[in-house]
């Protein structure tokens, strides 16, 4: 497996050797001062060109990275989805290379600021001095924000209501339904409000990582233990123990946050979910009605 420096050599020649090309620089996690170091990090880079067609109608000049196990080519993916794409300002080859290297390359026109929005970027090569030459990396962008009162209401509002969908799932025991529920609709409330907890520990400057993944570092190792219950596989038991478990969790964490930091928690609202929610848990598979009367 090639290393970095071999890596960012190729990438920087490449460039170097190419007249089309007139800038390159790297994206992602190798471009965070803070981030972990491992062999799974991506080499993010981008390609400042004039043109991008070139590139895409003859990838043949992506060969020099090295032989490919197999890629993707994202905006042809979201074409073929109906989604809208400008070819002619961005185009992206997702690479998994043979030597276990991943490369997610792109070619960008100068009318393209995407990958440049977040300030996370290190300039490899600049042939006609379009960047700032300070320019120092920051991670700053994707620390936790301090939530506004309506943010609050709002993760705990849409917290509560999906269990609705949960419940039913799991009564009926539809376990893709119940997954899909749990971990697209209330879950992910719960890793935004401990999000929120770490940045008022953390005067909000720190990032807890995409999908919560740098929270094990910040939480007490009992709050932690507790979230990792909360995900669960295809039981129905194990899943309400889950959920019971991530209800409990998010109940005591918002209440924290609101008699800490000042915010309005609707508790009323808070329990009458958690009582529906345990009278549905305790529902007989042949009942009539959900409630008698």
């Amino acid at each position: 497996m090639r290393d970095e420096n071999e890596m960012l050599g190729l990438i920087i020649e490449t460039a170097r050797l190419d007249e089309r090309i007139k800038a390159v620089w790297m994206n992602g996690s190798r471009a965070n001062p803070h981030a972990k170091r491992d062999l799974f990090q991506d080499y993010d880079i981008v390609y400042l060109v004039e043109e991008t067609k070139p590139f895409y109608e003859d990838a043949s000049w992506i060969d020099r990275f090295g032989e490919r196990l197999y890629a993707q080519r994202p905006d042809e993916v979201d074409r073929c989805n109906g989604l809208p794409v400008d070819f002619d300002r961005c185009y992206g080859w997702l690479i998994q290379l043979a030597d276990g290297n991943r490369l997610d390359l792109h070619v960008v026109t100068k009318h393209d600021h995407t990958f440049l929005e977040d300030g996370m970027y290190v300039v490899l090569l600049d042939k006609e001095h379009r960047f700032d030459e300070r320019h120092l990396p920051s991670d700053a962008f994707y620390y936790v924000k301090k939530p506004t009162q309506e943010q609050f209401w709002a993760c705990c509002n849409e917290f509560w209501w999906c269990l609705n969908n949960v419940a039913k799932g799991l009564w009926r025991k539809e376990v893709p339904y119940v997954h899909d529920a749990l971990y697209q609709g209330s879950h992910p409330q719960l890793i935004r409000l401990l999000c929120w907890q770490v940045g008022f520990a953390h005067d909000f400057q720190v990032s807890c990582g995409k999908s919560g993944k740098y929270l094990e570092d910040y939480l007490e190792r009992d709050v932690w233990n507790r979230f990792l219950h909360t995900y669960a596989g295809f039981e129905i038991a194990d899943l309400w123990q889950a959920v019971f478990c991530m209800c409990d969790l998010f109940m005591e964490t918002a209440q924290e946050l609101a008699k800490r930091y000042g915010y309005h928690y609707d508790q009323k609202e808070a329990d009458a979910a958690y009582a529906h929610l345990r009278h549905v848990h305790g529902l007989p598979a042949d009942a009539k009605a959900i409630y008698e009367g």
